[in-house]
């Protein structure tokens, strides 16, 4: 880059000391000035060139001090995603799937602002159909380390001053304002003004000629589509680089070979006969390019005055737009569905120990080994082994802290990263795909004027009519914290009851330990606990899940241990 730059400054104080020494002789001047011209535009192009090829290999080192960084759990000043959030949403809130030190924030590697929404939808999907589909895709995505870095480093270099949305809409209702016989104006004038120049350079016309009516009558033609031609321009100013930046995108996709059933037609979406996608958005970001030179007041005067270039170029633009612009839309999903799965690759490639569930079509809704969360520190983790099946309902106690809490999102994550395609943090894994609903965390509302209590009771409305509509994994938290502990208990059971009289799946944790008599009760209730141990006037836990009735609870021994009581 230092080598070109200095080429350039020798190559521009050459050609003005040469045309100045040769001014006498101002035809020679004049060709030593155009040659000058042409070799600095050329260095100025090498230049361009190596220096996208510099900025492309930041953007990958960036991308590699961001993973070793994310690796030793520094991630929580990333995309939060809280603009997701949605605190009616089936699950979103309640297992900390947005927000600091979120799955989202863990896994999300997006570059684009529409792959970003991409991927925040497919976590809030609640899909649970062609999973295996998926899982295809994201493993091979995972195969392809360099693409799909040399893809996240392309798209970072993408700056979208306009959403795609708005590009979409701009394309779709843009009104033509030059005629299909417009084409030939620019190139029947250029070659008169060709034949104008020689004609002056052989002295057969005087300069004034050429400056004085054909110069004017250019840009007078010019300026009967100034107006219009001025908004176009002020359009394509703000798409030019994200259009040249996706024709990079383009490319790689269109030239990676892909096996997957899903990605081959992601390929096929891009094509448009025998001409790729990248070399049409090439064309259009080129076009706009020549568009925006009318910004140099020199290029300006004599372009338009001597070739008409805004008419060409404006002509060009349009033509393009008057042809492909019910195709850009799949162009551009294609592009943001890469910048999401590439992120579920990424996923995969870090966490080569994590297992692909195997898909089963009913009986066991979860059968795993050593299941734990994805989140935790694999020194830190503790696993612990989960079956349930079809129409089960399991009851959790324990002590506080003891781990029924993280039990309830691990088991959420494994239902939602399952419907993703994602692998799940266990030794082996045998799933029946469930849409996940949760209850685990509530608040009052003033803005709403409804108690605490009342937004429990709404939520769980919210759940009883979801699974009349079909069926859910259902994950309770606790239930009915804002009564008194008898109406609680009452209240309880009788929805516990309710919910498996529906044939409904799924688990609550409680510390009320009356509602385990349920199990006595109903063959399809099933108790287990999180155990806490005093030892040495120490309080111990395992975190394992054990079935059973918890028999120890620590609530008195930590109001005495920290001074309270």
């Amino acid at each position: 880059m230092t080598l070109l730059s200095a080429l350039r400054l020798i190559v521009f104080v050459a050609t003005g000391f040469g045309f100045y020494m040769l001014i006498n002789y101002w035809q020679v001047a004049l060709l030593f000035a155009i040659t000058g011209i042409s070799v600095f535009i050329y260095l100025l192009s090498k230049h361009t060139d190596i220096k996208g090829k510099h900025v492309f290999h930041k953007a990958l080192v960036a991308i590699n001090n961001d993973e070793i960084e994310i690796a030793s759990g520094d991630f929580h000043e990333r995309d939060k995603g809280l603009q997701f959030q949605d605190s009616n949403h089936f699950y979103a809130l309640d297992i900390d799937l947005f927000g600091r030190g979120s799955f989202f924030q863990f896994i999300n590697r997006t570059t684009i602002k529409d792959g970003t929404v991409v991927l925040a939808e497919a976590l809030k999907a609640n899909n649970i159909e062609d999973i295996e589909l998926r899982q295809e895709v994201i493993k091979e995505l995972a195969s392809k380390p360099q693409w799909r870095q040399y893809y996240m480093a392309t798209s970072n270099l993408v700056e979208v001053e306009t959403p795609a949305k708005q590009i979409i809409n701009w394309l779709k209702h843009h009104k033509s304002f030059l005629s299909p016989k417009m084409s030939w104006v620019p190139l029947v004038f250029s070659v008169v003004s060709v034949t104008v120049f020689a004609l002056t350079i052989l002295a057969v016309i005087t300069m004034h000629a050429l400056i004085g009516y054909w110069l004017l009558l250019g840009l007078a033609i010019t300026g009967i589509f100034i107006k219009k031609m001025n908004n176009l321009a002020s359009n394509t100013d703000r798409v030019r680089d994200t259009f040249r930046q996706y024709a990079n995108l383009l490319d790689l996709i269109e030239n990676e070979s892909f096996s997957s059933e899903l990605l081959i037609g992601k390929q096929k979406q891009i094509q448009l006969g025998d001409v790729k996608a990248s070399t049409i958005f090439k064309q259009f970001a080129r076009s706009m390019d020549a568009l925006d030179n009318r910004n140099n007041l020199i290029g300006a005067i004599f372009g338009n005055g001597l070739f008409l270039t805004d008419i060409k170029y404006s002509f060009k633009i349009e033509q393009w737009i008057s042809k492909y612009s019910d195709k850009v839309s799949d162009w551009f999903e294609v592009v943001t569905f890469f910048d999401a799965y590439n992120t579920l690759g990424n996923y995969v490639f870090n966490h080569p120990d994590f297992v692909f569930p195997k898909i089963e079509k009913s009986g066991t809704v979860i059968k795993a080994e050593n299941l734990g969360h994805p989140l935790l520190e694999k020194t830190k983790r503790v696993t612990s082994d989960l079956n349930i099946n079809e129409e089960q309902f399991f009851i959790v106690t324990g002590a506080n802290m003891a781990g029924k809490s993280t039990f309830l999102r691990t088991v959420s994550l494994h239902i939602v990263m399952a419907n993703v395609g994602l692998p799940i943090c266990a030794k082996k894994s045998k799933y029946s795909p469930v849409k996940l609903i949760t209850s685990m965390r509530t608040t009052d509302s003033l803005t709403d004027d409804s108690s605490y209590f009342f937004s429990e009771l709404k939520r769980l409305k919210y759940i009883v009519d979801a699974i009349n509509e079909e069926p859910y994994f259902i994950v309770l938290d606790e239930i009915l914290k804002g009564t008194n502990s008898t109406d609680k208990a009452i209240g309880s059971r009788k929805f516990i009851e309710k919910l498996v009289a529906s044939n409904a799946t799924g688990i609550i944790a409680t510390h009320d330990l009356s509602l385990c008599e349920i199990e006595k009760e109903l063959d399809d209730v099933k108790n287990y606990y999180f155990d806490a141990e005093i030892i040495n006037d120490e309080l111990h836990f395992d975190y394992k899940l054990k079935q059973g009735v918890c028999k120890n609870m620590n609530a008195s021994f930590l109001l005495k241990k920290m001074d309270i009581v």
